[in-house]
């Protein structure tokens, strides 16, 4: 299932569970409510937000991470579900003992998708995109070359203009797209804990402050498809982050891409690339299971 993003995002809101519903008060009174079974994520992005534990406990039986933002955009803190598959305590111990050279492989998969991915988007807005092929193929065992870093200097001038420098504390285009990453990052957490994996542990990202380090390995190849959601809003006039940007942007989650098994939302796409991650910490499978470089389809 898809799922639906909901954002928070007036102040002063009591987020409650009413049977099967998360509801939403406002002074007291009841402004809405959707269906608990129907969400994939909540982002909680204004000030004064109040939950019940009630609540917090129907999204972890869900895995629908609550991610609480700061006043960037970016993720300060998400909770996230402490048994998430019936195969859990199997497949984390898997994760735990894969050894080096099979994350060092993973990582390159995941690397040169992204710089693949890339070239589509640069291709989708008539930018140049010659050479991107080649730094996809140069990408070894571990990116010891980091060739994802070479990428991205000519990736960023080429999509938004030379001036354009990403900031993740700049407003504009860098606030839209720490929008967009939220959702992103929300819908891989997600992924992860209903396959049985720990989002902690993670092939390349590794800093010890972050619980969603393998969350942000896996999302690599599926932020250029974000970038040209945004580079779209730009070019219609939206820089800034508006109720209306915010909208379009947590539809992301909703949109096809092409895949080996046809057309599937990145939701979907998220949930096979995590499944096919369990496959190779337990030997079972070799290559990764990701969305083929292709332009992204409207939702439908």
């Amino acid at each position: 299932m898809i799922g639906r993003v909901v954002e928070i995002a007036s102040d002063g809101r009591h987020l409650g569970r009413s049977r099967g519903f998360l509801t939403v008060h406002a002074d007291g009174e009841e402004v809405g409510r959707i269906a608990l079974d129907s969400i994939a994520a909540v982002i909680a992005n204004a000030h004064g937000i109040t939950y019940s534990n009630n609540l917090l406990v129907a999204l972890a039986e869900r895995c629908a991470p609550l991610v609480v933002c700061a006043s960037n955009h970016n993720p300060a803190a998400i909770l996230w579900a402490a048994d998430g598959h019936h195969e859990q305590a199997g497949r984390i111990a898997d994760q735990a003992t894969a050894s080096l050279p099979l994350k060092k492989r993973l990582w390159a998969q995941l690397v040169s998708a992204k710089i693949t991915h890339q070239a589509s988007t640069l291709e989708a807005v008539g930018a140049e995109a010659e050479g991107f092929q080649l730094l996809a193929r140069k990408v070894r065992s571990g990116d010891p070359d980091n060739v994802e870093a070479q990428a991205a200097r000519r990736y960023w001038p080429l999509l938004f203009g030379t001036a354009f420098r990403r900031d993740r504390k700049a407003p504009g285009i860098n606030a839209l797209l720490n929008y967009i990453y939220t959702v992103l990052r929300a819908g891989t957490a997600r992924a992860l804990m209903a396959s049985g994996l720990h989002p902690s542990m993670g092939l390349s990202h590794r800093q010890r402050g972050n619980a969603f380090a393998l969350a942000d390995d896996l999302m690599e190849p599926f932020r250029p498809f974000a970038d040209l959601l945004v580079h779209n809003l730009v070019k219609q006039g939206d820089t800034e982050i508006t109720p209306d940007t915010k909208r379009q942007l947590a539809r992301f989650l909703a949109i096809d891409l092409s895949t080996s098994a046809g057309v599937s939302p990145v939701g979907v796409c998220l949930e096979r690339l995590a499944l096919s991650l369990t496959r190779c910490f337990a030997g079972e499978a070799k290559r990764l299971d990701l969305p083929r470089p292709a332009l992204p389809l409207e939702s439908r």
